[in-house]
């Protein structure tokens, strides 16, 4: 029950999460960032959001800083947004998932290549 209920919570703050960052926060160091994840826990105090940015190294780290900054307005438009009893706390990761899939395709494509 409460797994199904920190799912439904999760999407709706990756919903939400998307259109404070694009649309509130007007950081110069936040680039753009595009909401992958957002993994809650079960008791709902928690809230990991995985992010992906375009951009280098250096535009990633202070799009991180940037969001970190920020995080408790964007914790107070979650709360405002999303009727919740208390508010998760939100960290904010980076998801390596895109990078990992296009460095095995690049991989594959060379194999591919090579078997010719």
């Amino acid at each position: 029950m409460s797994e199904l209920r920190a799912n439904r919570v999760g999407e709706q703050m990756k919903k939400e999460l998307g259109d404070i960052i694009s649309k509130k926060i007007k950081d110069p160091r936040v680039g753009f960032v595009t909401v992958t994840d957002v993994q809650v826990t079960g008791d709902l105090q928690q809230a990991k959001v995985f992010i992906s940015v375009l951009g280098e190294e250096k535009q990633k780290q202070e799009t991180l800083v940037g969001l970190a900054k920020a995080k408790g307005f964007i914790r107070s438009e979650i709360g405002n947004r999303i009727r919740l009893r208390k508010t998760p706390e939100i960290t904010f990761e980076f998801d390596d998932a895109i990078e990992r899939g296009n460095r095995i395709e690049k991989l594959l494509r060379d194999l591919n290549e090579d078997s010719y």
